[in-house]
């Protein structure tokens, strides 16, 4: 028993370590974020809400049944039952009573509610997927930010590397008295701040993460890590889409739109309900009730009834088919139909405006991804020009024709150049995923 219990011990403590080595993928991200995010949950919540009032709006069709039993018990003087005359006693007695109404016909107001209803549902499930794109879109940023924040860190190191070679290199000339001192200390100051950069660039790694594990709600980020892909390249060679494109297929797939318009309907039936007000009411009703009385005697015997043949020979039956015609209700319902026909309008310039808020953002990812591209491709030509300047000025500092601070000034050169095109790459595929996105193109790497 005890071999057993430490088998399970280490087979969880395996299965714990397990899952914190395990590497993220952004869809992993994206999966754990719509199935754990907090907004999430509460606006799925919403939805079942309003799926419950949907399954409402079409049980108030059916006719009610309510049932009734009551005990009343009376001292001094009243009415004799059997006589009718007044008598002073203590007497008990038991009312039951079944009933039910039905509204055959109210100005479709039954028929709009349930459309209404519907409509308040199929919005509320939208706002759920709305949600989703919302905490997609943060997450891919997020994830993103960690791939380039990595790259900048991978760079900087490399280019530490690079620049402690050349002060080894340095050293040793300086030692055999071919280089000045001053060199030396030039490039040991490039080395500072290169190793700077390097703690800066882990830092802004950690910080990518810290930023990504708060998104999806993460308790801790240690053990927490993403996987890079083998090459984050973006797709230089076909056009970009143009914004009408992309708007013309993000109004049949963005729930943003779809969950205006469906609360556009709802706002129409609920103004259709309105107007039903006005209509003639027709409706059934029936009831069934009967008592007993302890004071309730046969006239001719002098003998109580039973309690059978009172609730029996007690027994009543009614059945009601009545209308009601509305005629003045303290102008109630015209200023219900007035506010109705306002919430339709509010509701179309609702729903305008988040059609034009989408196009405002479709045209400024697209412009974000011409410029991040035509910023690439700059910054592409720089690093090759400051790439080939780098290293003949690296040669001529090897053999001492340039300075320190000269082969200083072209590798920094270099460095910032590498920097703002990774920064444009990043920028670039963003843009393109999120373009990708409006069309309903799964974000991937």
């Amino acid at each position: 028993m005890k071999l057993k219990a430490s088998m399970l011990l280490i087979i969880a403590f395996l299965s714990l370590q397990a899952q914190s080595q395990k590497s993220w993928s952004l869809e992993d991200c994206i999966n754990y974020a719509h199935a754990n995010n907090l907004q999430i949950k509460r606006t799925q919540l919403q939805a079942d809400i309003a799926d419950n009032d949907y399954f409402q709006s079409k049980m108030y069709v059916l006719p009610d049944l309510n049932a009734g039993i009551s005990r009343s018990y009376n001292y001094g003087r009243q009415v004799d039952p059997t006589t009718n005359d007044f008598i002073s006693t203590n007497t008990y007695g038991d009312n039951y009573g079944i009933n039910s109404n039905m509204n055959l016909f109210n100005g479709l107001q039954l028929y709009n509610n349930i459309k209404r209803a519907q409509f308040s549902m199929l919005a509320s499930i939208q706002n759920v997927e709305k949600e989703k794109i919302e905490i997609t879109f943060e997450i891919a940023s997020a994830y993103l930010n960690i791939l380039f924040q990595q790259e900048l860190l991978e760079a900087s190191i490399s280019q530490k590397e690079v620049t402690h070679l050349q002060v080894d290199r340095t050293q040793k000339l300086v030692e055999a008295g071919s280089a000045a001192r001053g060199d030396l200390l030039e490039i040991q100051a490039q080395l500072a701040s290169e190793v700077l950069n390097v703690t800066n660039n882990k830092n802004a790694v950690n910080l990518a993460y810290l930023n990504l594990t708060q998104i999806l709600d993460l308790d801790s980020v240690g053990g927490f890590e993403i996987i890079f892909p083998d090459t984050v390249q973006p797709d230089l060679v076909s056009p970009i889409v143009t914004p009408n494109l992309v708007y013309s297929e993000a109004l049949t797939y963005l729930p943003h739109i779809k969950s205006s318009e469906y609360d556009l309907e709802s706002y129409r039936r609920y103004l259709a309900m309105q107007k039903g007000k006005r209509s003639p009411q027709l409706y059934l009703s029936g009831r069934w009730n009967t008592r007993y009385s302890s004071n309730f005697y046969d006239g001719s015997t002098g003998e109580l009834y039973s309690y059978a043949d009172q609730l029996d020979g007690n027994s009543n039956k009614s059945f009601t088919l009545g209308i009601s015609i509305p005629i003045f209700n303290n102008w109630q319902v015209n200023n219900d139909i007035s506010n109705a026909k306002i919430q339709v309008m509010d509701a179309e310039h609702s729903l305008d405006q988040v059609k034009q808020q989408l196009y405002k953002n479709i045209q400024q990812a697209y412009n974000d991804a011409v410029s991040a591209r035509e910023k690439y491709n700059s910054a592409n030509e720089a690093v090759n020009s400051y790439k080939e300047s780098f290293n003949y000025t690296e040669q001529k500092y090897n053999v001492g024709i340039v300075n320190s601070v000269e082969y200083n000034i072209a590798k920094n050169n270099y460095i910032r150049a590498e920097s703002e095109l990774l920064q444009a790459k990043y920028e670039y595929i963003f843009g393109l995923k999120i373009l990708d996105f409006y069309r309903g193109i799964p974000i991937t790497l």
